[in-house]
């Protein structure tokens, strides 16, 4: 999973980039409504964690370019501004949810896994390919219901081939899916987690397969 982080105090920043790191989450950091707007425009984001207080504007008044850009992109607003007639104007701006601070990282993770358990994800939660099953909403994967013992960039690899199971991803689509904006990426650091990922998927009953300048292609092999 991929999130956009639109919050300009670094200390929040931070903590929120540790916690959600922690959990397998790749999180990108706009500090501005400009940088927000662009980070927006890459369409490779799934939720946004969204402050309000930022040093050229409200943040509410990216929400509607969100949804342009994508319409069922999960929102959840982060900030200190917390009475009522607040987060009735954030919700009311379209926002999914809506959380003052502060706030425990473990109120915000529920928070982040119920918005993206929301009704137009549910039945694309559980994605089976060969013996492989992963789920989305989970972020878990296991073959022969045997959970697979991944690190955080295997498993974000492993997320966006089954997303795209039977069609080629890019290696620009998978770096950007397994690194954020600020990661150092050594030229060869993609290619070993892909080698350890087919290791893992041994006898899974799929194969990925290199597609010589264009990427990796995750496919059943029975």
């Amino acid at each position: 999973m991929r999130i956009l982080l639109v919050e300009d105090e670094m200390n929040m920043v931070a903590a929120l980039t540790a916690a959600l790191s922690r959990h397998d989450i790749v999180v990108d950091h706009a500090r501005t409504l400009e940088i927000a707007q662009e980070a927006c425009r890459s369409r490779v984001h799934d939720a946004v964690l969204l402050d309000r207080k930022l040093p050229d504007g409200d943040g509410l008044s990216l929400i509607p370019l969100f949804r342009r850009e994508q319409a069922g992109l999960p929102i959840i607003v982060l900030s200190a501004l917390g009475s009522p007639d607040h987060r009735v104007a954030g919700l009311d701006h379209g926002a999914d949810d809506y959380l003052p601070k502060p706030f425990s990282t473990d109120e915000l993770l529920a928070r982040l896994r119920a918005v993206m358990r929301r009704p137009a994800q549910i039945g694309e939660s559980m994605v089976k390919v060969g013996q492989l099953r992963f789920n989305l909403t989970e972020r878990q994967a296991e073959v022969a219901d045997k959970p697979l013992n991944l690190t955080r960039r295997e498993l974000l690899a492993l997320e966006i081939l089954v997303r795209r199971s039977g069609r080629t991803v890019s290696r620009t689509a998978l770096e950007e899916a397994v690194y954020g904006y600020d990661d150092e990426i050594a030229s060869n650091s993609l290619e070993a987690h892909i080698s350890r990922l087919r290791r893992k998927l041994d006898g899974a009953g799929i194969e990925i397969h290199a597609i010589r300048g264009l990427g990796y292609l995750l496919r059943a092999t029975s």
